[in-house]
């Protein structure tokens, strides 16, 4: 007999199954709860509540680790690319070469773009931020691939599976996102809009979109490619966070893929979540502006009753180390040794590192450098604006976000409905 769980509420005992994952994580069933004693949890933001089996990453916040599908982080990012990673996230294991290579070919099919898409984004302000601009052409690609996502039946009159249908809106999105996303930061940057070079690899391709200058010839900096596609992997997938269970939830209402994922770029889009990195440059943007006094900043971030907090350090996830952080410093390091760019901020980032990291009040805290940290200083020494941050983040969560939607779609969940306590006036007349 497995494990259970007791709760006694008004005299009474109730028992309650307890399930455990494969990585010995345990959690109390409580799906009778409500039928069986009236009751509800009170649990906000979710902290305490799993709202779902998955079997796609592993995130141990004690000890710092980060699997996907069983593979460490830190090894996908020595041995494989992030096209592979993706195929990992979305189907289950590591693709073969012919796997690998249909898939490229089959995103290199879905790579054109039709000129009315082209006509939206060219009629958003210059001022419109990236993020809001993405979100809105991803639900714009709906009317532009009117697939019947929502269709629940097998096959439609045309013989047509779900099974082709998901496929197929999967390899739309891999192969336009990445054009969009380019096209957000070369209009920022007052560049011609780019297409997708079907000579290049997926990840080569992105940086070929994104870094090319018109009437120049481009070569490739494998830097700045093998940086990327560091960072898009380690922000692949992050089990269930905001925009994750945004994602899932909005799909569970049978929304279709490109609906789902536009609510999750909006979702990512917040400051508390994936704007953490921009607000790393606009603190050393701070620091810089009053005289680049890092010791100041550093004993003001240590003062309990002083408002400010260095940002891009710890996590409120992982309690000892971010394992994604020690992976991208050395893309770091790589990237500013190559480019060798003089820039102040990226001087004073180097800084607080260095005095953090030998500092006792942040050793003892376990405050380290985290993703954020070391992802800004790689976006800023590429030149991709503060802005366009959190559109680099929604690249490489793509491939999360298509994982976490098809495994909550082809394991029937339930729609999406959480409860409520209501604390407002009871009933009322109107006199």
């Amino acid at each position: 007999m497995g494990k259970s769980a007791k709760i006694e509420f008004d005299g009474k005992s109730y028992t309650f199954p307890v399930i455990t994952g494969s990585e010995n994580e345990e959690a109390i069933d409580i799906n009778q709860l409500r039928s069986e004693t009236g009751l509800i949890t009170y649990d906000p933001g979710y902290k305490n509540t799993g709202h779902c089996i998955s079997e796609i990453t592993y995130l141990d916040g004690e000890n710092g680790v980060l699997r996907y599908r069983g593979y460490s982080v830190d090894e996908l990012c020595q041995k494989k690319s992030f096209l592979e990673v993706a195929y990992l996230l979305i189907y289950g294991d590591l693709p073969t070469n012919l796997e690998i290579q249909k898939l490229q070919e089959d995103i290199r099919e879905e790579a054109l773009v039709d000129e009315d898409l082209k006509q939206i984004f060219k009629s958003f302000p210059k001022s419109a931020h990236p993020m809001g601009v993405l979100s809105s052409l991803t639900s714009a690609l709906i009317a532009f691939n009117p697939l019947n996502e929502t269709k629940i039946s097998l096959k439609d009159s045309a013989g047509t599976t779900e099974k082709d249908k998901m496929y197929l809106s999967t390899i739309r999105l891999l192969a336009k996102f990445p054009i969009m996303s380019s096209w957000t930061l070369r209009k920022i940057k007052g560049l011609p809009l780019n297409y997708s070079n079907n000579n290049l690899e997926y990840t080569e391709n992105i940086a070929y979109m994104m870094f090319a200058k018109p009437n120049q010839d481009y070569k490739q900096n494998d830097i700045i490619v093998n940086a990327l596609n560091t960072l898009l992997i380690l922000h692949a997938d992050h089990e269930q966070n905001c925009s994750t269970s945004t994602v899932r939830i909005v799909g569970s209402s049978y929304a279709g893929l490109y609906a789902s994922i536009s609510a999750g770029i909006s979702a990512l889009w917040g400051r508390l979540h994936g704007g953490a990195n921009q607000a790393v440059i606009e603190m050393l943007e701070l620091i810089k502006n009053d005289g680049s006094d890092i010791d100041k900043y550093i004993n003001k971030a240590k003062d309990k009753s002083d408002p400010f907090r260095l940002m891009g350090f710890g996590h409120r996830v992982y309690k000892n180390f971010d394992p994604r952080a020690k992976i991208i410093k050395k893309a770091a390091d790589q990237v500013l040794n190559d480019l060798g760019i003089d820039d102040p901020i990226l001087e004073i980032a180097k800084s607080i590192e260095e005095k953090a990291l030998n500092d006792e009040y942040f050793i003892e805290k376990k405050l380290y450098p985290n993703v954020d940290f070391y992802s800004g200083i790689i976006y800023r020494a590429l030149g991709i604006p503060t802005e366009m941050f959190t559109v680099m983040f929604a690249l490489g969560r793509i491939p999360g976000w298509i994982a976490q939607w098809k495994e909550m779609r082809d394991s029937k969940n339930p729609i999406g409905r959480p409860r409520q306590i209501y604390n407002g006036p009871t009933h009322r007349s109107i006199s």
